[in-house]
């Protein structure tokens, strides 16, 4: 999770920033001033990502965030929505989507069923077409914002059979004959794990920006965006020994954001001391969900009572 504000000269003069805000090289079709992110009170952002996210939106490229699990990659298209006002529509991906289901479906079986008992208006292929999430962006009467989440858990060639739909924005649909075309244009998110390498010919059609784990200064805000009134001895205690375990080299699954926010959590609901982290590591499952982490962590423990501590 990273978020900030920043000023630069960027892609040769093409856009300009100073005080946060774009000047007259950005595109004709975008209103002066319109649509600039500046992040948001819920999402901590670097300099480096928020200048990413805007440059995406005045070149109306999508935003391609890699970044390890549980750093923010797919909150941050929650929060271009929120910082914007603008609906989110969310693709989630898995192992069988293919490029075809974010653009529409047409439901044969249905149709099929509907002939056999003698609906009216079978013949209407169109009452039978269901836009899928990309789809349905470009059918808004307003710009929204489109996550495409986890975009590497697909097929290697789904990135290259939506590279049409991406730089056109449109799609045809043979069986009614339509060409689906943006009212406007979607701003586009796309995450990834980095768990397959992207086609290069879909890594040239967007903005790219990698999500780096926050050092412990950005963690702290973070964590205080979340929890405003965490006593800081705790804090304080939490984070030490959370990069104490990141940094040991026989953990298997280091411990994300996401899940040290839920550890801190778990500490407050169970009125745990700072002492009692130093000595026992209380509700270590929090953190750690692999087995030979937490035999690993408890191997440590068992040698800081010899003077080892968190």
């Amino acid at each position: 999770m990273t978020f900030w504000g920043s000023c630069d000269i960027l892609i040769g003069n093409a856009l300009n920033c100073e005080e946060s805000r774009w000047y007259p090289g950005e595109r004709k079709d975008r209103e002066p001033g319109m649509n600039e992110f500046r992040g948001s009170n819920a999402y901590v952002v670097s300099e480096e990502l928020l200048r990413s996210v805007n440059i995406a939106i005045a070149l109306q490229k999508p935003l391609l965030i890699k970044g390890e699990p549980g750093t923010g990659k797919t909150m941050l298209a929650e929060a271009i929505r929120e910082a914007l006002d603008k609906k989110l529509l969310i693709w989630n991906i898995k192992s069988t989507t293919k490029a075809q289901d974010g653009l529409y479906v047409y439901d044969t079986v249905q149709r099929l069923y509907d002939s056999q008992f003698g609906e009216q208006g079978v013949d209407n292929i169109a009452q039978y077409i269901k836009l899928g999430k990309l789809g349905e962006s470009f059918s808004q009467e307003e710009q929204v914002v489109l996550l495409i989440d986890e975009v590497d858990k697909a097929d290697l060639e789904f990135p290259n059979d939506l590279l049409w739909e991406l730089d056109k924005m449109e799609f045809y649909i043979p069986e009614t004959q339509e060409t689906v075309k943006a009212k406007h244009r979607p701003i586009v998110v796309i995450t990834s794990n980095a768990e397959k390498e992207l086609p290069d010919a879909f890594l040239r059609r967007c903005i790219f920006h990698y999500i780096a784990f926050p050092d412990q200064k950005m963690m702290r805000e973070i964590i205080h965006a979340h929890y405003g009134d965490l006593e800081e001895a705790l804090l304080e205690q939490a984070i030490k020994a959370f990069y104490q375990i990141r940094e040991m080299p026989n953990i298997v699954k280091k411990p994300s954001t996401s899940e040290l926010l839920d550890w801190l959590q778990a500490l407050q609901i169970g009125g745990v001391s700072p002492e009692r982290i130093v000595e026992e590591l209380p509700f270590a499952g929090v953190l750690l969900k692999k087995t030979e982490d937490l035999t690993a962590v408890d191997n440590r423990k068992t040698r800081g009572r010899g003077g080892v501590r968190w």
